[in-house]
């Protein structure tokens, strides 16, 4: 008889350095939500929001804005946090991401050699095709709830999440800053 072991995934997070800071952009229009198919980097080959790593010295908001232009050619307005993500990856890698919502945008959507990007149904997302902690968050936090989560991966396996609901407030004030935490958070 073989047993499968999982690795003891208890942290304590709020000691957790963190490797990358990163923002994840969900434009909405009525009932369609703007994705991408991910051609390179980190989720390559994953349907998932316009987004990436924070530059030295740039904030969330900031971050949220230019990667939406790089990604999509679009300009989103008026961003709200939604989310806080908190990933741990079991081969070291951590990362911590913010996740804003925006209700209108301008420009033209292009595709660009990192995000081929598509409108999709809100009620009809491609969660089998996305990263597996999506499924458990992104549903609530599009109905309107404000989310902190933490999630123990292992490659795309996900082992153990853990989400709560917050304040609007304790989001929004992580919006508009991150140097500061993340010079404190780089060991």
């Amino acid at each position: 008889m073989s047993f499968n072991i999982l690795p003891n995934v208890e942290h304590d997070w709020s000691n957790l350095p963190v490797t990358d800071e990163a923002v994840l952009c969900f434009i909405t229009v009525k009932d369609q939500i703007l994705l991408i198919h991910k051609l390179r980097g980190l989720g390559a080959g994953k349907i998932n929001g316009p987004g990436g790593r924070l530059e030295d010295g740039e904030n969330y908001l900031d971050a949220a804005i230019r990667e939406t232009e790089e990604e999509v050619g679009l300009t989103p307005h008026e961003l709200t946090p939604i989310t806080r993500l908190h990933f741990r990856f079991l081969d070291g890698y951590n990362l911590r991401a913010l996740v804003f919502r925006a209700y209108t945008y301008s420009g033209s959507l292009i595709s660009t050699p990192e995000a081929d990007p598509f409108w999709c149904s809100i009620s009809d997302m491609p969660y089998d095709r996305m990263w597996e902690d999506d499924r458990h968050w992104l549903p609530r936090a599009l109905s309107g709830e404000y989310l902190n989560t933490r999630f123990t991966f292992d490659g795309d396996r996900m082992l153990d999440k853990h989400i709560s609901a917050v304040a609007p407030e304790s989001l929004l004030h992580d919006s508009l800053s991150c140097s500061e935490a993340r010079a404190s958070t780089k060991r």
